[in-house]
């Protein structure tokens, strides 16, 4: 039985670890040849190798997604391997470090707002002319619950994610005429190696179960299959969308 993305060109950026390598495997299981994408080249490389364990198929390609030119050789390599682009899953992303609002430095304001919110810009701006080459498809843009509400201690993070939602809503209106639907993808506390950096201190992880009404954290594949939803025509009526899976949180 054919799946969902067979025939299907997925390109993850951030795919070395995390959701973003969950998200891979999901694709590469239904049918889609994966373009996984992230800065630390030996991770990405990792993802593909698992991706061909279950007899799919990958490529690893390194990119720095706060820098064009890496963006733009990002597609460039994907068109010339595989001759088209049919889904972007947008999701590579860096934690800020915690700080008070007026204490951050315009260095760390500078690194999350270039990683988090021109990243998804610029792996956009080059996604989108081959996904239209392709005849239109789909764009899921990782935010974050920090994305649709405020954080304590997390100024920059906070900043970089709400923009992604509305550069995604604004995108999402310019390309829908076009056969592009764009949405964002808003995951609540997720295990994953960001997440276990910021929660070393037993007592702060505590404090973020507190705020979680399911009691725990999401695994990496619960907020990637969500990923995929979005991606897949199951989705087909959702255009701008920030979809939340964070376990409750935003619904307090």
């Amino acid at each position: 039985m054919a799946g969902q993305f067979e025939g299907k060109v997925v390109l993850v950026t951030g795919g070395g670890r995390g959701i973003g390598r969950a998200a891979a495997l999901l694709f590469a299981a239904e049918g889609g040849r994966v373009v996984v994408s992230d800065i630390d080249e030996a991770a990405a490389n990792d993802t593909v190798d698992l991706i061909r364990r279950r007899q799919a198929e990958g490529l690893a390609i390194a990119c720095d997604v706060s820098d064009a030119d890496s963006c733009a050789r990002l597609v460039s390599g994907s068109l010339e391997h595989y001759g088209r682009l049919d889904v972007a899953f947008n999701n590579a992303g860096v934690a800020d470090r915690p700080s008070l609002a007026a204490e951050v430095s315009e260095a760390e304001w500078g690194r999350v707002l270039r990683i988090n919110l021109t990243g998804v810009f610029l792996s956009m701006k080059h996604e989108i002319p081959a996904l239209l080459q392709s005849g239109g498809g789909a764009i899921v843009n990782t935010a974050s619950v920090a994305g649709l509400v405020g954080a304590p201690l997390a100024a920059a993070y906070c900043a970089a994610k709400h923009g992604v939602i509305g550069l995604t809503r604004a995108a999402a209106l310019d390309y829908i005429g076009q056969g592009i639907r764009i949405n964002a993808l808003c995951p609540g506390a997720t295990d994953t190696d960001m997440l276990r950096n910021v929660t070393a201190d037993p007592a702060v992880k505590q404090h973020i179960l507190g705020t979680v009404p399911i009691k725990r954290v999401a695994s990496a594949e619960e907020i990637a299959r969500t990923a995929v939803f979005l991606a897949s025509d199951a989705s087909s009526y959702l255009v701008g969308q920030a979809l939340a899976v964070d376990g409750g949180v935003t619904v307090q």
